[in-house]
């Protein structure tokens, strides 16, 4: 949704750099992937296609603040996961 933000928090080595990536345009939204040790953010259209994407090491990776579009008591962000989390019990 036009407005969604992610801010990623970086370790440069002398520092941290703060790298901000925002979907810019109505129908674009902010998704947030990890895997072998790469944090992908990319801006989506809603066809799927990435517009704009950010690429940090997981290892250097101090913080990612996602900030939505609509902050307030009325709002709600929906948060969906692609694994199945289990408890172990059998």
């Amino acid at each position: 949704m036009k407005g969604d933000r992610v801010e990623a928090v970086v370790d440069t080595g002398q520092g941290t750099q703060t790298f901000v990536i925002e979907a810019t345009r109505a129908g674009r939204r902010i998704e947030v992937t990890t895997a072998r040790g790469v944090v992908e953010v990319s801006e989506v259209t809603r066809g799927g296609t990435p517009v704009r994407t950010g690429r940090f090491m997981s290892s250097r990776v101090v913080a990612l603040v996602e900030h939505p579009a609509h902050e307030g008591r009325d709002s709600k962000v929906d948060v969906s996961t692609r694994r199945s989390i289990t408890t172990g019990e059998t």
